[in-house]
């Protein structure tokens, strides 16, 4: 992917990794495998890559219960000491380094608690509007291909993770002044419930999103696919593999996209994404507070009940 920076500002480019903590790793194996993920075995862990794509998304560790453990953030090179020298001058508390691999990073305590590594790396979000791909024109013959020749979805890239948070406007605070993250959009009326961020070096219209909870915990990673059809064959995907319990196809309104969820064995979500708004890194994207009735989805099915709930403890 290009390398697109904002000249004079200093800020993380990409989400570069979510780490999680599951009960199982066979079941994760053969979730993410079923959703069309690249699913390798490292060491003792387990990592999350798109196809053809040589990027790590994210790490999942065996433990007792799924869990949150950390997120990575991407900067540019150039930026390592001035990040440094923000960190001290603004007094955030310094952590131990969660992973051997932690060179050129730094790790803090984010504002729920869980540490937050900034690292040195390429940039894995987007720089500039993923591939859209639409049906042909009709020229006398059916568009649809048959059925039995539908290849296996496998998404592109990860655009965005969604977090649980204790309190949205502390967290939107957090990784403004810290990270660098500008936001996108939120939506609440006397208190914030939601909110989107995006990177102004270019990416999705949010990379890292904000649900509010009684406690953190992780709600789920959306990956991109280039057509409508790909998200309603990852939904048609999914439940052929067993993985029926979901929300969509719908399509959202902030971020624009159209998207299917499905719930993973331990109550978060992958999302299909399709055609999500883009912030490019010249662009001053013009942040709103949205009522609640607008701001959700446009269309799609009823919400299931539960998926706003955060089925993590800390």
């Amino acid at each position: 992917m290009a390398q697109t920076k904002r000249p004079g500002v200093l800020a993380v480019h990409s989400l570069d990794e979510y780490v999680l903590e599951v009960p199982s790793l066979e079941d994760a194996k053969k979730f993410y495998t079923d959703f069309g993920l690249n699913v390798v075995d490292e060491g003792e862990q387990v990592a999350l890559y798109a196809h053809n794509n040589p990027h790590r998304y994210a790490t999942l560790k065996k433990g007792t219960k799924k869990g949150l453990l950390w997120l990575s953030f991407g900067i540019y090179a150039e930026d390592l000491q001035a990040f440094n020298e923000h960190i001290d001058r603004a007094g955030i508390q310094r952590v131990a380094p969660m992973d051997t691999d932690s060179k050129d990073s730094i790790w803090i305590e984010s504002s729920d608690g869980f540490p937050v590594q900034i690292k040195v790396a390429m940039k894995s979000s987007p720089s500039a509007q993923a591939p859209r791909v639409f049906e042909p024109v009709c020229k006398g013959s059916g568009r649809a291909p048959a059925s039995s020749k539908v290849a296996q979805v496998h998404p592109l890239f990860m655009s965005h993770v969604l977090i649980f948070t204790k309190d949205v406007e502390v967290s939107l605070k957090f990784y403004a002044d810290v990270l660098g993250l500008r936001l996108s959009d939120s939506s609440g009326e006397e208190k914030l419930g939601i909110a989107f961020m995006h990177s102004p070096h270019g990416s999705d219209h949010h990379l890292l999103a904000f649900l509010g909870s009684e406690h953190f915990g992780f709600h789920h990673s959306s990956w991109t696919v280039e057509s409508i059809d790909k998200v309603g064959l990852g939904m048609k995907q999914m439940n052929e593999a067993g993985h029926t319990y979901g929300w969509g196809v719908g399509r959202h309104v902030l971020g624009s996209n159209y998207f299917r969820y499905t719930r993973d064995p331990w109550g978060s979500y992958v999302e299909y994404s399709f055609d999500i708004d883009f912030v490019p890194h010249d662009c001053e994207w013009p942040a709103q507070n949205h009522p609640p009735q607008d701001s959700f989805y446009l269309w799609g099915p009823d919400v299931p009940a539960e998926f706003g709930k955060n089925f993590e403890t800390h």
